[in-house]
């Protein structure tokens, strides 16, 4: 394997939207450096799910559950 090819693997604190803080292994910035979340697991609707609704007017979404509603059902 070739010598000092790899970036700098080092601790750095991670600080999430609420506050929370964390120490992971990065190899953003410098070594204590810190990286401040404008989105995070915590609070982001891909995670949490939110409370978003699909709005479809006839296009795929509806034609797969007019194909596959069966399947669907519980």
């Amino acid at each position: 394997m070739k010598q000092d090819i790899h970036p700098d693997y080092h601790f750095i604190t991670v600080v999430m939207t609420d506050g929370t803080t964390y120490l992971t292994r990065s190899t953003y910035a410098k070594e204590g450096a810190t990286l401040n979340l404008d989105i995070d697991p915590k609070t982001h609707p891909a995670w949490t799910g939110g409370n978003a609704t699909l709005l479809d007017r006839g296009g795929r979404v509806s034609r797969f559950a007019a194909k596959y509603g069966g399947f669907l059902r519980k």
